[in-house]
Parts: structure tokens; sequence; C-alpha cells
């Protein structure tokens, strides 16, 4: 099954009913649970990046509490989301995954190795950067720059915030934004609330201006990708990463931005799978 016809699944963690969805069950040792970046739902995931990660992979995705079709309320730190998703990864039944975090989900991600490094057997960190980053504090900014951007030109902000400006970009996020369009209504997740996307640029930016973090305690093997030129998460952030993380792979994609894993689906899969394996 695709994943536009992938329906909502519900689980009940710490009393909250929980959305995730799942694809490719029994296809890898370890399921890859993906956590999607800033104001997403399922829906935001790329239905082809899903499906060409589905044919190797087991996938999760999942909306944390507050977000699309999960009760509960936006946790008030990036920590406090990581363990609200450490919680739903166990409730599912797994003591050990792969994860993916793209953009906030990968804040995310970061949060969940330092809390519980023996859950995490591999790490992908795409289009993010670490706490306290480059330009991390100025997510909002950015953010709110880019929708006024998008409402002038009767665009999705997507558009600009992960693809480049030219015309080329412009091609490049036509071609996923259609393919998010084309989920049918009786399997699409429930829309972002402004309040809660709010309440994660709160806790985005407070992440931003705290300690910089030396990323030390990541000792799990760590693929960590972008495109050379995002202007959400500067690219910096991927090489400073690379530098901090031992032995961690680094792919910069050319020509792209902060959504270079949708506009370079088919050729970031192959990498993943070669990483994960």
């Amino acid at each position: 099954m695709s994943y536009l016809q992938t329906k909502n699944q519900y689980i009940t963690v710490e009393g909250l009913k929980i959305a995730y969805r799942e694809l490719g069950q029994g296809k890898s040792q370890y399921p890859l649970v993906m956590l999607v970046h800033l104001a997403a739902t399922m829906d935001n995931w790329d239905p082809k990046l899903i499906d060409n990660l589905a044919e190797k992979n087991h996938i999760i995705v999942m909306d944390l509490p507050g977000v699309g079709a999960s009760e509960g309320e936006i946790a008030e730190s990036i920590p406090c989301m990581a363990d609200q998703a450490i919680a739903i990864i166990k409730a599912l039944g797994y003591q050990k995954i792969n994860l993916l975090g793209l953009s906030m989900g990968g804040f995310i991600a970061q949060e969940i190795v330092r809390l519980d490094a023996n859950l995490v057997n591999t790490l992908i960190l795409a289009g993010t950067g670490p706490r306290a980053g480059i330009g991390v504090d100025k997510v909002t900014g950015v953010t709110f720059k880019h929708m006024a951007n998008g409402f002038l030109h009767g665009a999705d902000a997507k558009r600009y915030i992960f693809y480049n400006p030219d015309k080329a970009g412009k091609v490049e996020a036509h071609k996923v934004l259609d393919r998010l369009a084309s989920r049918p209504k009786d399997s699409k997740d429930k829309d972002m609330k402004v309040s809660s996307f709010l309440k994660q640029l709160k806790a985005i930016k407070s992440w931003g201006k705290a300690e910089q973090d030396t990323l030390d305690f990541i000792k799990v093997p760590t693929f960590i990708v972008n495109g050379d030129n995002d202007v959400m998460v500067p690219t910096q952030n991927s090489y400073d990463m690379h530098e901090k993380i031992q032995d961690s792979k680094l792919i910069i994609y050319p020509d792209a931005g902060h959504g270079a894993i949708f506009q370079y689906a088919e050729e970031f899969v192959d990498e993943l799978n070669n990483f994960l394996n």
C-alpha cells in the first residue's frame, strides 16, 4: 500500500490517544522512526520518499501530543518532546530503533539519544542542527518571513522555506507539493492547530538559546544530510555536527535547501539504505 492510502492508527500512551502510521512491517530488523518538521503532521511527509524507504524498511511516523490527530498538548521544550516520543516508541513495543529527524524532528532526535542512547541503533539528522546552532534561535523570524512571502505570492510557505527561490527551486517545490496534495480525503490527518504551531516555535527558540552542545553523547552511527542552501536551519550546522560527531557520514546535496531529502528522494533513499546496512 502506498503512503498516500495509509491511514492513521491509534495507541493510548499515558492516557492520550496518539496517532501513528506504519508501512513495510517486517522488512528491516529495526523500525525506522521518523520525526517530522515544525508545523507538520504526518501528511507532510513526501509520499515518494516514504514509499521508497518502505521498500526495504519498516517505517513508523507519528503525531506527537498536540499535533494533528493526537490528543494532548505540545510539550514546553524540545527535551520534553523527546520524552514523549520515547514513551510512544516503547508503547508500540520497540526497545531498539533507527531514528530519523527532519528539522525540528532532528532537534528532538538528538535529545532522544541524550535521554535514552540504548534505544537508538542509528541516527539520521536531516536539515537540522545542534542545540544553540547557527540561526536556530531565529527560526521564528525566518518562518514568519516566508509565510508572508507565500501569502503575497499565493503559494505554500514551504515553497520558500524548503526550496531555492529560483525557477529550478519552484519546479522542485511543486513536484513535492503536488505529491502532498494528492492524498485522498479519507486518509488525511487532522490539521495542525495555530496554537500548537506557536508553542513549537517557542520551544525551538528556547532550545536555540540554550547552552551550545558538544554532541559528545552521540556514539551511535550517524548520517547527516542537507541541501547546500538551507535557509531555515543554515547548512553550516550540518558541517558542524559532522565535525563534532565521531565517524559520522555527511552528504550535502547541490542546488537544494531545507527539503533536500524530498528533492533528492531517490538518491537519499539509496544512501540511507546503504548506511543502514
